[in-house]
């Protein structure tokens, strides 16, 4: 070799994947791809490579691995070609894991056991079994078995039939129990934090509910920092004390922005939310949002109730003047209601008193046809809603439940009434840059006098979150004046499909299709399709939609344009 010094291009052959990266991992020779070296250090190089790659192949059970290298002189330095030959693969050829009862039986125990790898008959692979060991031991530790010990882990190889025996044995010790929890950093009224304490002293310990209050406190909403941890340094007689260090969170919270939606106009909003409002944790939120079409002010008071269904009482007050193209609304509104989780869903079962003047809008301007009214109604009313999402920014698997009814007898109110709504939105990405959304409303109500029902009672459909290609609210029953009365009944799906062409820019093609309208024999299918762009700005989602009316049974024609800013769910 007349070459004294050179780049060195190494060549690997024989193995790809998993072991072709090993190899390269181990292989000092394949290290110094690339560099300048001298012929003398080259060829020692070459010489250490099969001893570092058939030690590195051991580990995913090739224990006959070999490795023979050729160095050839090119120009300007060297090449060295390395094959390796991985032989047979070495399998478990008995597994004996031996865990006593009652620990055996534990769930997350019983799952890392089941999942054990390698399994009896799978290539050994020593990188999966010491993550599977850490699995046993990690499962029998958030089980409660704070002193269990591995006391025998033991893999025999036998190279010359590729076999291999795997024999582990777990001393779990005794089962903790809970004993006391204290919180530090408390300021509330005493015993109001222990109300979110998922479990009952002297109950057998676990991670799970560890992790189930924290997330009760996160849900809370009182604190900048969590931490909850088992007190170890204090444990006794098989109880272990629990610890929470807390810190509080800024109590008020001021929010403020401007906004364009093509639904009520541009605008601004603010609100104040007060995270506490005394030591027993009582919350308050205050809104106001003030836009072309629509002005609103909104309280409310929550008094949490902290335990397994996560209760709260929740007392508010609401003025809302709206003005749209078919109706023109001043209301006030009162409400008291409880919610809690039940069933995964969050349930919520209040009382509604709804008062103020209305007037249905005449869209053509000829102010002589429209028609006023005045009501005041008192009902109770039930919501459920459940919401799922894998990142709330941004979901790619997901969806949005809400399923509300509400009536009045009549009672102190100008007219009975029963009303139901469902409304349901799915979303689900397809790889990495496309999405389909699908969303459907439905609606029913039996009522005594129509006239008598305000306009946040009616259906109507059209809009940014309803039928596209048709204005706020445009679509109802009309009069012999042709004044959009709302109706009593509702029906409306869409389906939306996104291709994003960078990772914050997609467009959109969609179709709406429904009606609001007054008994089934009336319906009559609006749809409204057209084309989209998408921004995944720094402040949410932003959507600009143009859509058209499609063979519309009354005529309407004409490019609509939709923007929302705002989360999927």
């Amino acid at each position: 070799m007349v070459a004294h010094a050179g780049k060195l291009n190494v060549q690997v052959d024989g193995v790809d994947g998993e072991l072709k990266a090993a190899v390269d991992a181990a292989a000092e020779i394949v290290q110094y791809a690339g560099r300048d070296v001298s012929a003398a250090q080259v060829r020692r190089l070459n010489e250490r490579a099969p001893e570092q790659i058939a030690k590195a192949l051991q580990a995913y059970g090739y224990y006959n691995a070999t490795a023979t290298g050729e160095l050839k002189e090119a120009t300007g330095g060297f090449t060295a070609v390395v094959h390796v030959k991985p032989g047979d693969a070495t399998t478990v050829a008995t597994l004996a894991i031996e865990v006593p009862d009652p620990a055996r039986d534990e769930r997350l125990v019983a799952k890392a056991l089941r999942e054990f790898s390698p399994a009896k008959g799978a290539r050994l692979d020593h990188g999966a079994y010491e993550k599977s060991k850490s699995a046993v031991q990690a499962a029998l530790t958030a089980s409660g078995y704070l002193d269990a010990t591995l006391t025998t882990h033991r893999v025999e190889v036998s190279r010359t039939d590729n076999r291999a025996e795997v024999t582990l044995a777990w001393k779990p010790g005794a089962r903790y129990r809970y004993g006391e929890t204290t919180f530090n950093g408390d300021w509330f009224a005493e015993g109001l934090l222990k109300r979110y304490v998922p479990w009952h002293e002297g109950d057998f310990y676990t991670q799970l509910q560890l992790l189930q209050l924290q997330q009760r406190l996160v849900d809370a909403d009182y604190f900048a920092i969590i931490d909850v941890h088992p007190d170890l340094e204090h444990v006794h007689d098989g109880v272990v004390p629990i610890t929470v260090n807390l810190a509080p969170a800024r109590r008020n919270i001021y929010t403020a922005g401007v906004f364009v939606d093509t639904d009520i106009g541009a605008g601004v909003r603010g609100g104040l939310t007060r995270r506490w409002f005394n030591s027993r944790g009582h919350k308050f939120k205050a809104e106001v949002e003030f836009a072309q079409r629509l002005t609103s002010i909104a309280g409310t008071y929550s008094i949490p109730l902290p335990g397994p269904n996560n209760r709260s009482y929740n007392f508010g007050a609401a003025y809302r003047d709206q003005n749209t193209d078919t109706t023109q609304s001043k209301t006030a509104a009162l409400v008291a209601n409880e919610s809690r989780q039940w069933l995964g869903f969050t349930r919520t079962l209040g009382l509604h008193l709804l008062t103020g003047d209305f007037t249905i809008v005449d869209p053509h301007g000829r102010h002589e046809f429209d028609q006023k009214g005045h009501s005041t109604l008192l009902y109770p009313e039930l919501v459920l809603e459940r919401k799922q999402a894998d990142d709330p920014l941004f979901v790619r698997d997901g969806y949005a439940l809400t399923l509300i009814g509400r009536g009045s007898p009549g009672l102190l109110s100008d007219t009975r009434f029963e009303q139901a709504r469902a409304d349901a939105k799915w979303i689900h990405a397809f790889g990495e840059r496309q999405r389909l959304i699908v969303r459907g409303s439905l609606g029913v109500t039996a009522v005594g006098d129509f006239d008598r029902l305000t306009p946040e009672l009616r259906f109507f459909a059209g809009g940014d979150r309803s039928i596209r290609g048709y204005s706020f609210q445009t679509i109802g029953p009309e009069n012999d004046k042709g004044l959009v009365l709302g109706g009593q009944d509702l029906v409306v799906a869409s389906a939306e499909y996104e291709v994003y062409f960078k990772p914050n820019w997609g467009i959109a093609t969609f179709v709406d299709a429904g009606d609001a309208f007054s008994g089934f024999s009336n319906f009559k299918t609006r749809i409204g399709t057209g084309i989209g762009l998408r921004w995944r700005s720094p402040v949410g989602m932003v959507r600009v939609d143009l859509g058209v009316p499609v063979h519309d049974p009354y005529g309407a024609s004409g490019v609509q344009l939709h923007l929302v800013i705002g989360p999927d769910l």
